[in-house]
């Protein structure tokens, strides 16, 4: 039980912006992060002493990367020209981004912990989606009843929940015969249907990205080609009827937006190149830990970060940042493959499902200060352990 309610609350905690932007739930007398954390810290301490735990040598490096750069950003922040966004950013990466990196170590290495996050997230992610569903249905939009600064995260966190629980979905889809195959099949399609409509460029590709490679890790050779190829067609086939049909996407606002508004991709690419400039001449200890946004001229606004781990790393915490994120984040990815073979299929795409859409949001959206990535850095490198009930 102990294992099982940590699995339900890491899931909480890692889609509670999804849960607590969306109306109904925006109006909950409380905040459902918090809660979540209260709940979370006690479980995590009672998993790790009542289980005996194997972990696997190749952990030890990106783990311990983790950690010194955790360190190392609060050290940058000796230098930063920023107050505000750098005091907002280091509460997050000191108190918040070592309990997510636990939970993703602990929740994705014990089995019944890992069953409850996965299906968890799972109802979540579909919940999410009804609730967007619903909207539409009811003349509800959640750009009309949020303000701008929450709609951001809607379309954004909804989306990313979404695109988690279809590529959950896919990979039940594959594992289960007859009807039951199909009903997973037409969910996958709901979702990715909902997902259309929020306006999250990046969580509908993110989905897409879930819903193709999470089943293509369990299955093998020419089945998992075959998958692949099989997403890929029909994703492009559905793209081409929605672009050559304009009036029956009235409404998608993520095609809207990803047919009409460039931008997005515009300003993403400005502050790459921001982020490089001010990384050039700030060599080789970087801005300062929040300093980028006060650099590139914008001032004390957190949202207008690098949009790309790797560079903010580089541009805040200077050459140091930048290879202790590489050891941490990519060596996080070299461990999972190479420890993929001696691991189950299903472990591995589980863990995928969850994992590959906060991934292309960490190269694409988020910040270093974003507790989701270092949940997910916390699950890619729970595949180097596992969790078994202790003997007295």
């Amino acid at each position: 039980m102990i294992a099982v309610a940590a699995g339900v609350a890491a899931a909480i905690l890692q889609l509670a912006g999804a849960l607590k932007t969306a109306p109904p739930l925006a109006g909950l007398p409380f905040d459902l992060t918090l809660l979540a954390f209260a709940l979370l810290l006690p479980l995590l301490a009672l998993l790790a002493v009542t289980r005996e735990w194997e972990v696997a040598p190749a952990v030890a490096l990106p783990l311990a990367a983790a950690a010194l750069l955790i360190l190392w950003l609060v050290i940058a922040g000796a230098w930063t020209g920023s107050r505000l966004v750098a005091a907002d950013k280091l509460s997050d990466v000191v108190l918040a981004a070592p309990v997510m990196l636990a939970a993703g170590l602990l929740v994705g290495a014990e089995p019944s912990a890992r069953r409850a996050l996965v299906t968890s997230t799972l109802l979540i992610g579909v919940a999410v989606a009804a609730i967007v569903g619903w909207g539409l249905a009811f003349g509800w939009a959640p750009r009309d009843a949020l303000d701008p600064q929450a709609l951001k995260l809607q379309y954004q966190l909804a989306g990313l929940a979404m695109a988690m629980a279809a590529g959950l979905a896919a990979m039940r889809a594959i594992a289960t015969r007859g009807l039951a195959r199909i009903g997973w099949l037409l969910l996958v399609g709901l979702l990715a249907t909902a997902a259309l409509i929020p306006g999250g460029r990046t969580a509908l590709i993110a989905l897409g990205l879930g819903v193709a490679l999470a089943p293509a890790l369990r299955l093998r050779g020419g089945a998992a080609l075959a998958w692949l190829a099989g997403v890929a067609l029909l994703g492009a086939a559905g793209g081409l009827y929605l672009l050559l049909r304009p009036e029956e996407a009235e409404g998608l606002r993520t095609l809207e937006r990803l047919t009409e508004e460039t931008g997005g991709l515009e300003t993403r690419l400005g502050l790459w190149s921001a982020a490089l400039d001010w990384a050039g001449r700030a060599a080789p200890l970087g801005l300062g830990t929040g300093g980028f946004s006060i650099a590139a001229g914008h001032g004390e606004r957190r949202g207008l970060y690098p949009h790309n781990h790797g560079l903010e790393a580089l541009a805040e915490a200077g050459l140091p940042g930048l290879l202790l994120w590489l050891a941490a984040f990519g060596g996080a990815v070299a461990v999972a493959l190479r420890l993929r073979p001696a691991l189950a299929p299903a472990r591995v795409a589980a863990i995928a499902a969850m994992v590959a859409p906060v991934a292309l949001s960490v190269l694409a959206s988020t910040d270093l200060g974003n507790r989701m990535a270092w949940f997910a850095l916390g699950l890619l490198l729970s595949l180097g352990l596992h969790g078994r009930p202790a003997h007295v």
